[in-house]
């Protein structure tokens, strides 16, 4: 339950972990690294574009890539509305409200904390699940793992977000609301979604988003910008066709290889990579708290992931 811009949904036959094969492990770095720049590529298109246009952007050309996809594979499309409307809240939860939250957040604090702020997503995936579906109950062992990860996540916010709260401050707990509505999503998916297959749920939910976001962001900060400098287009069409569209279907294929256990480990990648790729291009440091807090995150995944126990039940 955890992803930058992908689908929430986990099929229940893929939870357990399974074996990883060589292949998989190097697609799994390889889509750490993809989900670690899109922080980078986001904050540079921030420099000449507005939010909302940043995020229509990302959802317009996503969707364009997935529909070939789709069309190209043959997938059956859904017809009946009732899909489509679960595929536009879908899109709110996973799409247009986190990915709103997190870019808008990247004004105010640096891409590698915006990254380990959404590390948090597995922790509360696992709390939202455990509330609203009855296979996915708390036991001791990821009670332990979400206190140890949240513990690590207050120390990443630190004390000065509540002494001195300011805009930093505000953005921080935005980029920590978009998390929870990526674990909402995950809820949704689950409970209305499961019939589509993964690459259709992921063309219709980012459909329906950009169908949203397009002319609301027409409205609040006008037509969508097309006359943009190469930085700014090569850092769009990064977040929007590699690290979404391409993203999505490279996902899927690792969870069909190795299962979302396995799966979970990109979560410990993205955020360091994110942290190197700020530092090195844009000369961003983030506070030294923040890196207990991500050691402490990183520990409480580990604890959710169950190896370390795999000999004894907790």
């Amino acid at each position: 339950m955890f992803r930058i811009g992908a689908t929430a949904e986990i099929p229940h036959s893929h939870r357990m972990t399974q074996n990883i094969s060589t292949r998989s492990w190097v697609e799994l770095g390889l889509l750490g690294l993809i989900w670690g720049g899109v922080f980078l590529a986001t904050r540079i298109a921030l420099d000449e574009i507005s939010v909302l246009h940043a995020v229509a952007h990302r959802l317009i050309w996503a969707a364009a890539i997935l529909w070939g996809f789709v069309l190209w594979k043959g997938y059956p499309i859904p017809r009946r509305p009732r899909i489509w409307l679960a595929l536009l809240v879908m899109g709110a939860l996973n799409n247009i409200i986190p990915f709103t939250l997190l870019s808008w957040a990247q004004l105010s604090i640096e891409s590698g904390l915006t990254a380990i702020f959404n590390a948090s997503t597995a922790l509360f995936g696992v709390v939202v699940a455990a509330i609203f579906l009855k296979d996915e109950r708390l036991n001791l062992r990821k009670t332990l793992g979400v206190g140890v990860g949240f513990a690590g996540v207050v120390l990443a916010i630190g004390p000065e977000a509540i002494t001195q709260f300011d805009l930093r401050s505000l953005a921080q707990l935005a980029a920590i609301a978009a998390t929870l509505s990526y674990a909402f999503a995950g809820v949704w998916a689950r409970k209305f979604l499961s019939e589509l297959t993964p690459q259709v749920a992921a063309m219709g939910m980012v459909t329906g988003s950009a169908l949203v976001m397009l002319p609301l962001s027409w409205m609040i900060d006008g037509p969508l910008p097309l006359s943009m400098g190469a930085t700014t287009w090569a850092a769009v069409l990064y977040y929007a066709l590699v690290a979404t569209a391409l993203a999505y279907l490279l996902y899927y294929r690792i969870l069909a290889a190795a299962g979302s256990g396995n799966l979970m480990l990109v979560t410990l990648i993205i955020p360091p990579v994110a942290i190197c790729l700020g530092a090195w291009l844009r000369n961003e440091s983030i506070p030294p708290l923040a890196y207990f807090g991500l050691g402490l995150l990183a520990f409480g995944l580990v604890i959710l992931d169950g190896r370390l126990f795999k000999r004894r039940s907790i």
